[in-house]
């Protein structure tokens, strides 16, 4: 099932590097039992509520996020995917922000942004310099996959400078 989630005048763009198996079988996104994307978002200030994986719909409509990978096809992990697959995906990837225009790309990993960008330089959390596409930011988050042995807590910090960040966008289109 597709699992992304685009429209035009989005806030904030959440990009993985591709739909788990369960999120693919269940066509919503970071739908594992072991994911904190949701938590992340509602502790951190991104959203009001903690919100299932189901309703990942409202959240486009609620809060104007949305989503895709850098690569559709799904695996059980992130290691599966071929380079050459993350070299098509981010041409794909930046048709789709260029189209979409986000105020905001959220980058959820930084071997997402890395991939992306087709690099191999290191990258710090946050905003980044330089935008890849113009008027649309640039945030590098932490993934929130269970994999990850990163503390909760740590996660909430780098995703509430995204939310600070929001704030004074939240009523505009």
């Amino acid at each position: 099932m597709i699992t992304e989630k685009l429209r035009p005048e989005l806030l904030v763009l959440f990009i993985g590097f591709n739909p788990s198996l369960r999120s693919y079988e269940r066509g919503f996104n970071y739908a594992g039992r072991a994911n904190r994307f949701y938590k992340v978002l509602y502790l951190s200030g991104l959203t009001e509520r903690l919100y299932a994986p189901e309703e990942s719909d409202q959240l486009l409509d609620d809060y104007r996020y949305g989503f895709t990978n850098i690569v559709t096809r799904p695996t059980a992990r992130a290691d599966e995917i071929t380079k050459n697959e993350y070299r098509e995906g981010a041409k794909i990837l930046y048709q789709k922000i260029s189209l979409y225009r986000p105020r905001i790309a959220c980058f959820v990993g930084k071997g997402v942004y890395l991939s992306y960008k087709g690099t191999s330089r290191q990258q710090s959390w946050g905003f980044t310099e330089t935008p890849t596409i113009q008027n649309t930011r640039d945030f590098v988050a932490p993934s929130t996959s269970g994999l990850v042995r990163m503390r909760l807590a740590e996660q909430v910090a780098i995703y509430s400078q995204l939310a600070i960040a929001i704030q004074p966008c939240k009523g505009a289109t």
